[in-house]
């Protein structure tokens, strides 16, 4: 099967391309952003009818956390809704007839039921912070849903809680939640830094997937037969939830970063800053009951995370 993943150079696209290539039954097709630009239509369309891959994993992004969606939320809604519409109909123009989206555990409302299941899309007020980042999200998965609906695609959307591992971003500002404070405790240690300063409360609660085990997720729900895929997505709704079953506050996960890079500092809140959904766990009832469970346990994702960090902190030292 020949097989283009969209995103290749990112976290999540990385650890699917790592896993696929281990297959033998599989020919990966990928391009860099400099190769294929995923905004421009016209180039993801030719690059589509020319190849001619037989499904598509579509795990391009533009990604960020609380700072970022707050200060570029026209980049997020524009660059995310532009660059999977050109992917997915490219597709379907080209008569690819399996493909995955990658969605978000943002598409679900800022007040949901917890755990939050897949059923409880579109059932109220989304997060105000990432708003945009969502509204793209939940887009593909109605867009996946639809070629399904109109053209009897087998487009499917699996949506994972908060990710971290090897190949995430350690920007200073622009980072997830993990990724920022691994950077954070490792420089306040490097600077002998008596304290590092959290956002918000720490009380906001928060599931944490390492990308090995959201790729092995990812790929467990491609390779699922269509009949056996069906059977765990609700009517009308194209996509499956992807986590752990287990949220954390996020003082206590910065506790577990200090433990992890040797910070003995003090940790303080800055409670004039947002604290953004005060709690997202995802119900995974549907895929733990045909077989799949994280594997990853936090404190040894934690110790993998930063260790490759030191690895490859030469490239992140200028940003």
């Amino acid at each position: 099967m020949r097989i283009f993943v969209a995103g290749h150079r990112g976290m999540v696209g990385g650890a699917i391309a790592r896993a696929l290539e281990q297959r033998h039954d599989v020919e990966l097709i990928t391009r860099t952003r400099g190769e294929l630009d995923l905004v421009d239509q016209a180039a993801v369309f030719d690059f589509m009818a020319a190849e001619q891959p037989d499904a598509v994993i579509l795990a391009a992004a533009k990604v960020g956390g609380i700072m970022a969606n707050d200060t570029y939320p026209a980049d997020f809604i524009y660059e995310n809704l532009t660059l999977q519409n050109n992917i997915i109909h490219a597709a379907h123009m080209a008569d690819v007839g399996k493909l995955l989206f990658l969605g978000s555990s943002c598409i679900y409302p800022r007040e949901a039921d917890q755990p939050m299941r897949e059923d409880s899309l579109l059932t109220g007020v989304l997060e105000p912070t990432n708003e945009p980042y969502a509204v793209a999200k939940i887009a593909g998965i109605k867009m996946c849903e639809s070629y399904n609906r109109q053209y009897g695609r087998d487009y499917r959307s699996v949506m994972p809680t908060n990710l971290y591992g090897p190949g995430d971003n350690f920007h200073p500002e622009n980072s997830h939640v993990i990724p920022g404070l691994i950077r954070r405790f490792h420089e306040a240690v490097q600077d002998g830094k008596p304290e590092v300063t959290l956002w918000g409360s720490g009380t906001p609660r928060r599931e944490f997937l390492h990308v090995g085990d959201m790729a092995d997720a990812s790929l467990f729900v491609f390779d699922m037969g269509a009949d056996q895929y069906a059977s765990i997505v609700p009517e009308r709704l194209s996509h499956v939830n992807v986590g752990t079953g287990e949220d954390i506050s996020i003082l206590e996960v910065a506790q577990m970063v200090a433990e992890v890079t040797g910070f003995d500092g003090q940790i303080v809140l800055d409670r004039t800053k947002p604290d953004g959904t005060m709690r997202k766990l995802m119900d995974v009832s549907k895929l733990n009951a045909l077989g799949w469970s994280a594997k990853t346990g936090l404190r040894d994702g934690l110790a993998e995370t930063y260790q490759w960090f030191l690895n490859h902190q030469d490239s992140f030292r200028a940003v």
